[in-house]
């Protein structure tokens, strides 16, 4: 199946007329996988487009980091998923780039809707502000448009999630929060630039706060966590550095975990059935990310 490159210009998508073309010919069964980068990235950027490096197939640029998504998920080539590579304008300071993600979530809103018109359903992947424009689009397309949504280390606060859920796309859509203690740095950056002054406004690297039955969270820094993942056949590598905003999609064992979901031979509430209970491990210590004073180190990629 190809791999379709979609860009968001605003609120507007490029590249609609080849992804419906593709649905069409998509044999009845197959996923459709939409991947979506975080900050930083931006469709024909020189050294920085998504479509060269991460959501390439296979990427050319981006160094150790650009590691090919739609390989790993089994998109876009053989007899696998249909991948759609969707592309935002991740640049420019973090506030800029915030507020572009909140409207390329409504361009990915009218793709997940171009999809269901085709009667299927999307799996989403999105990374760090790219979970940000998943979560907008989640709340905006029709009911029944996604089918699971792996979110990894997510740039967005738990309201907005909460929304999302609330949605009538959100309502029946399985999410995956990646999160973990590596990228506390990056989730305190979110709350304490993008959220200043609202008091308790907390990012889903915390968790979601609440249990909902579609919703789960993953803690990727915690060792039984780990321990039940390989008790299901996933063996996910343990931590290598302390900080690391990339760790959701670099860990050896991830991608075989997300693909074992996205196939449906792990199926999301059967995953978060088997994990430790939320907010304390079976050892008792308790699992809130702890989070590093400033300074950052400067240049990071959301």
């Amino acid at each position: 199946m190809p791999l379709i490159r979609i860009d968001a210009e605003a609120t507007a998508v490029a590249g609609l007329a080849s992804l419906k073309g593709a649905l069409a010919d998509l044999p009845a069964g197959r996923p459709v996988v939409v991947m979506a980068h975080g900050y930083k990235y931006a469709p024909g950027h020189p050294g920085h487009c998504p479509h060269a490096g991460l959501l390439g197939a296979p990427p050319a640029t981006g160094g150790r980091r650009a590691v090919a998504w739609p390989r790993r998920l089994g998109a876009g080539e053989g007899d696998g998923a249909l991948g759609i590579a969707f592309g935002w304008q991740g640049r420019g300071s973090l506030w800029q780039a915030w507020s572009e993600a909140g409207r390329a979530g409504v361009a990915l809103g009218r793709v997940l809707d171009l999809v269901a018109a085709e009667s299927r359903q999307a799996d989403i992947v999105a990374h760090s502000l790219g979970a940000r424009v998943a979560l907008a689009a989640l709340g905006l397309a029709r009911a029944g448009s996604v089918r699971n949504a792996i979110l990894i280390a997510p740039a967005e606060f738990r309201a907005a999630a909460t929304a999302a859920l609330d949605a009538p796309a959100g309502r029946m859509a399985q999410v995956l929060n990646v999160a973990s203690r590596e990228n506390a740095p990056f989730d305190a950056l979110v709350e304490w630039l993008v959220a200043p002054h609202r008091p308790g406004a907390r990012a889903l690297g915390h968790g979601l706060g609440r249990a909902r039955a579609n919703w789960t969270d993953l803690r990727i820094d915690d060792p039984d966590t780990l321990a039940a993942l390989a008790r299901l056949g996933h063996r996910v590598a343990p931590a290598s550095r302390r900080i690391c905003h990339w760790s959701g999609y670099l860990r050896p064992g991830l991608f075989g975990l997300y693909r074992a979901i996205l196939s449906g031979a792990l199926p999301l509430p059967d995953l978060r059935d088997a994990l430790p209970a939320p907010g304390v491990t079976p050892r008792g210590r308790a699992v809130e990310p702890v989070t590093p004073p400033l300074p950052f180190a400067s240049g990071a990629s959301l």
